[in-house]
């Protein structure tokens, strides 16, 4: 059982955000969860492609993100895409701030796992948005490494 905790779980991941934004900062953020929802988790049951972290007050909470209801829970389910508080120091909060308030950036998350501890956590980046000729460029990118590298496993 020991083992099995030791290293880092991702359980869901946001392979879109890196396509859809340039990303810049990544920073590891603490979740205010329920107790059905650590067990979704601790199932293998989330969702974040839709999500993103939004400013409240002096907090930065995680929208849309969906961990869907504990079966076993019954009536002390929790509401699936309820709005999380994300668990940062002040000083990280207020260089988030900033850069979505003073260069427009996004707060998006990457990727949310289980770490060593057991302990859900979620990694979340300020992005800037990518134009349609960044993706496209990207695209052509990408398919030219997957032929470069099928030629030259063929060529040998």
């Amino acid at each position: 059982m020991a083992a099995a905790a030791s290293k880092p779980r991702t359980i869901a991941e946001n392979r879109r955000a890196r396509f859809d934004y340039f990303l810049q900062d990544n920073v590891e953020a603490g979740l205010v969860l329920m107790g059905t929802e650590i067990k979704a988790l601790r199932d293998g049951r989330a969702n974040i492609a839709e999500s993103y972290a939004a400013v409240e007050g002096r907090e930065i909470v995680l929208i849309n993100a969906d961990i869907p209801p504990y079966k076993q829970a019954n009536r002390f389910n929790h509401e699936a895409r309820r709005p999380r508080k994300l668990l940062l120091h002040r000083k990280q909060i207020d260089r988030l701030i900033g850069a979505v308030q003073r260069d427009g950036q996004t707060i998006i998350p990457v990727r949310l796992y289980l770490n060593e501890a057991g302990k859900a956590k979620i990694e979340i980046a300020l992005a800037k948005g990518k134009k349609n000729h960044d993706k496209r460029e990207a695209t052509a990118e990408r398919d030219w490494q997957r032929d470069k590298a099928r030629l030259m496993r063929d060529k040998g």
